[in-house]
């Protein structure tokens, strides 16, 4: 790399460094430290729920989708209005006022008050085990990534630049950074992909005509999926935002009800269509790029086997020129960092709060939150240094938390009197459903994923013992 773009990414990352360090005397409790003091605005947190929701499997997933199939890709990001639309208008009036009430921290809270301490020791577990993987996750596929696009970084320097990095802010900062930070990510994001990838990818494969001339003609349609491919989407994506410990820290951040729900609003249309389209329209360039020979010159020649997920970072690595490729790195290492210091944020709620019982109360309070933070941190190092599996990790973990936890939040919803014991088992029958579906690699009936019958079977469970309780 040039020496104008290694400064362009390491003013990036001390300024990121920065943000946790202007809120380190500012963070005097661990309400200030997990929840931002409570007093947190829309746009702040409308863009940090969309950069930690979409951000980290942005430039991996997004831009394969594009590669893969086309524009129809977009829908993945729909189910993520959907859901982000539905817990605005039901979960949020439910879950703010009393969470306010009662100063709530954590997801598993909310579980205590409905049921009992049991259940919400068991989901502070599963959230932890769920957001230490996705921390590693996140962490080990950026530096993937990078390295796949930047041949002169290995995976292991990678992992070590983002996880200082990430554990260092977050560390100092808190919630505060956090949000902050995933403000600043975003927008680099959005500016160096949008204002830059986009056009310069267009013209560098020859503008419509190319795309035209290139690509099946289903590529540019929104209707080359299968309806059982979006159920899937649906059962997979829709969930998360009634169970992410992630979001339930920034409805609790939010400086009233009426700020969390406008946030929602916001984050669901930045997903879809603006993150959705730009991501797709990136992985399709990179289709058209791949196609014309661009690629040949790193040993992917047309019609040649391609990772779909490396379209997107070999044309954007092709197309930038110096001094725009540390804005293209900042960018890549944004995607990721505004989604894996998130889920460490998350993972040490879980652990001080749920696990560690640990008061607001207690004058160290913060201090004990900051070295959580930091040995979770390390751990999340880790893991992605030594294990190659992390992704399957967090993808097993991710399964547990949505097929195990979604229903028993569906039963505080709607159930005046829901049972603990309904709401215990459903979390292990039905996320123990799931782990044995996709650990078995059983061929399930008309292509559902394997989140489908671990929820089914949770609901199932659930109803079966709450209707015992009634009798």
């Amino acid at each position: 790399m040039h020496i104008i773009d290694i400064s362009i990414f390491v003013l990036y990352m001390l300024s990121m460094l920065g943000v946790g360090i202007y809120f380190l005397k500012r963070n005097k409790s661990q309400e200030d430290y997990y929840v931002g003091g409570r007093k947190m605005t829309s746009v702040h947190i409308g863009l940090s729920v969309v950069a930690t929701d979409v951000g980290g499997g942005f430039s991996i997933g997004l831009g394969g989708l594009g590669f893969l199939i086309g524009l129809s890709g977009s829908w993945m990001l729909f189910t993520g209005l959907v859901g982000a639309w539905i817990s605005a208008i039901f979960l949020i009036p439910r879950i703010y006022p009393l969470a306010k009430k009662h100063n709530f921290l954590s997801f598993p809270e909310v579980l205590n008050h409905y049921y009992n301490a049991k259940v919400a020791f068991i989901a502070g577990i599963i959230s932890l085990i769920g957001y230490i993987g996705f921390t590693s996750s996140q962490v080990l596929a950026g530096a993937k990534l990078a390295a796949a696009t930047f041949p002169s970084i290995t995976i292991i320097d990678a992992v070590l630049l983002m996880g200082v990095i990430v554990i260092g802010y977050t560390v100092l900062g808190g919630l505060k950074a956090v949000i902050y930070t995933d403000t600043v990510q975003w927008i680099i994001l959005m500016a160096g992909l949008i204002l830059i990838g986009i056009p310069l990818g267009f013209i560098k494969v020859g503008g419509w005509e190319a795309i035209r001339t290139y690509l099946p003609s289903n590529f540019l349609s929104l209707t080359n999926i299968s309806i059982v491919q979006f159920i899937n989407w649906l059962i997979t994506i829709v969930p998360i935002w009634f169970v992410g410990m992630t979001l339930y820290q920034r409805i609790y951040a939010s400086k009233d009800e009426k700020t969390a729900k406008k946030a929602w609003f916001l984050a669901g249309l930045f997903e879809w269509p603006i993150m959705a389209f730009m991501g797709i329209t990136l992985g399709l360039l990179g289709r058209v790029a791949f196609e014309q020979g661009m690629f040949t010159e790193f040993g992917y020649a047309p019609g040649s086997p391609i990772d779909e997920e490396i379209g997107l970072p070999l044309l954007l690595t092709h197309i930038f020129p110096i001094g725009l490729m540390g804005l293209l790195m900042s960018s890549y290492f944004s995607a990721i960092m505004s989604t894996a210091d998130s889920c460490l944020m998350a993972a040490s709620g879980n652990f001080t709060t749920d696990i560690l019982k640990i008061s607001g109360k207690n004058p160290k309070a913060i201090k004990y939150s900051q070295l959580a933070t930091l040995l979770i941190g390390i751990l999340a190092i880790i893991l992605a240094t030594m294990m190659e599996n992390v992704l399957e990790l967090m993808l097993y973990s991710y399964a547990f938390m949505v097929s195990g936890l979604f229903v028993p939040i569906l039963g505080t919803m709607f159930l005046k009197n829901p049972s603990s014991k309904a709401a215990l088992y459903s979390m292990l029958f039905g996320g123990g459903t799931t782990l044995f579906l996709i650990l078995t690699e059983i061929q399930l009936p008309f292509g559902l994923d394997a989140n489908f019958f671990g929820i089914t079977f949770s609901a199932i469970t659930f109803i079966f013992i709450q209707s015992l309780k009634n009798k």
